[in-house]
């Protein structure tokens, strides 16, 4: 008994220390706050306007008494360790403003408000994706982004947009017009343009067009893609660019059911430097980028369509790069297909509703490099992926980190490219 309320009058002696030596913790007031003025975080210099993300303190009296602060009617977060009754340090919210009053409301817990002028300026545009970098003249895309307020135009290489429709800041929907070039997108707001780093109809570093215009027409290996490869007019859906390739066979829904490799599967298996069949890494705008961005600052694309007829609804798309290490055009084999000490990307859109199809439309996926370090069930690969992996890519469907439904998907895939991010 002795010993516990030894414990006990240690804990109330640390107790009493920590209100000593912590005077000014955060203890919340009653009233109401004044607000003097409002600086940046960072220099003292007086505002009365900001960008979005921007870091703010604002300076009074009672400000331990704010229980909520408003931009508009955009919510901050607030951190009680930042907050004392003379200075609240705070971020200015990154959404933009439904309705805009150009004022700071600081809310208490009692209910009152006090209000302060304030602007918040949207910062320049950022392009982050476009939905479909393959478009065809005449074909509905959206941009999506951020800060996409007040816009003022957007401009196709060659071209200017001149209708289009802006999503709640983070997305502008328009119609692909005639005479639209290949290159990056702009957008252009009062705050400033935004350029993206992808381009319209990306040529660069195009590995597959299954057409030789920009890329191999096939691969390379056991299934070089000749049994998957479809002309224009195959289906019902239209072709994205010239052929394409189209994964399908019945699956019952397990990662590890029955195997359809030949209807669901292509592959590219080098030779040597200089072959016919040469390693990707020793193309020459693939080796220039691998020298100048290196793995983590490049990407693999393509363009898919599932169409609403043949959704998604089990199994995964394993995307494998492979080093000479494991199979080559004098050593042809597909044993790393499940090494689990192989990474790859594993690719499952339609895990989050149970079915995924693209609406009958094409689409971009774009994939980081960085983002294959997969097991074939998804889970995380012990083994770092790294430019040595970069000689030979095979595409196909099986594995997986989840059960799903029996289906006959038709998975549809053309312009493979590896690009910078």
């Amino acid at each position: 008994m002795t010993k516990y309320i030894g414990i006990l009058a240690a804990l109330l002696l640390f107790a009493a220390c920590d209100l000593q030596d912590y005077p000014d913790r955060f203890r919340a007031t009653s009233g109401v706050p004044s607000i003097d003025f409002v600086r940046y975080a960072d220099r003292d210099v007086f505002i009365t306007q900001a960008y979005m993300d921007e870091v703010l303190c604002v300076v009074g009296s009672n400000l331990c008494s704010v229980h909520e602060v408003y931009f508009n009617d955009q919510p901050a977060i607030l951190n009680t360790s930042y907050i004392t009754d003379h200075t609240l340090l705070v971020s200015v919210p990154s959404k933009a403003a439904t309705e805009k009053t150009d004022k700071i409301y600081f809310k208490t817990a009692s209910g009152d408000v006090v209000t302060y002028d304030f602007k918040v300026l949207p910062p320049a545009p950022k392009i982050n994706a476009m939905s479909n970098e393959w478009a065809k003249p005449g074909e509905t895309v959206t941009l999506s982004g951020r800060y996409f307020i007040d816009v003022t135009g957007v401009q196709m290489p060659g071209v200017e947009v001149t209708e289009y429709t802006v999503d709640s800041g983070e997305s502008i929907t328009f119609t692909v017009p005639e005479g639209a070039n290949p290159g990056p997108v702009e957008v252009y707001t009062a705050s400033g343009s935004g350029r993206s780093s992808f381009q319209y109809k990306d040529s660069r570093n195009m590995l597959f067009d299954w057409d030789g215009t920009y890329g191999m027409a096939l691969g390379y290996g056991w299934r070089a893609g000749d049994k998957v490869l479809c002309a224009p007019g195959t289906h019902a859906f239209p072709a994205l660019d010239g052929n394409y390739i189209a994964f399908s066979s019945d699956f019952d829904g397990t990662p590890y059911g029955a195997w359809a490799e030949d209807p669901c599967s292509f592959d590219y298996w080098p030779g040597e430097v200089g072959s016919a069949h040469a390693p990707l890494y020793s193309f020459d705008t693939f080796s220039q980028y691998i020298n100048k961005y290196g793995v983590g600052g490049l990407c693999l694309k393509f363009e898919i369509l599932v169409p609403t007829s043949n959704p998604w609804t089990g199994v995964a798309l394993q995307l494998m790069f492979s080093s000479e290490n494991q199979v080559s055009e004098s050593d042809m084999n597909n044993n790393y297909f499940s090494d689990d000490d192989f990474p790859r990307a594993v690719w499952e859109p339609w895990i989050a509703t149970g079915s995924f199809d693209t609406g009958d439309k094409w689409q971009t996926v774009s994939i980081p490099l960085t983002d294959f370090n997969k097991k074939s069930n998804g889970s995380a690969c012990a083994t770092k992926f790294d430019d040595s992996y970069l000689h030979g890519l095979a595409f196909f469907v099986w594995g997986g980190s989840a059960e799903g439904k029996a289906g006959t998907p038709i998975i549809a895939i053309d312009n493979i490219r590896v690009v910078p991010l």
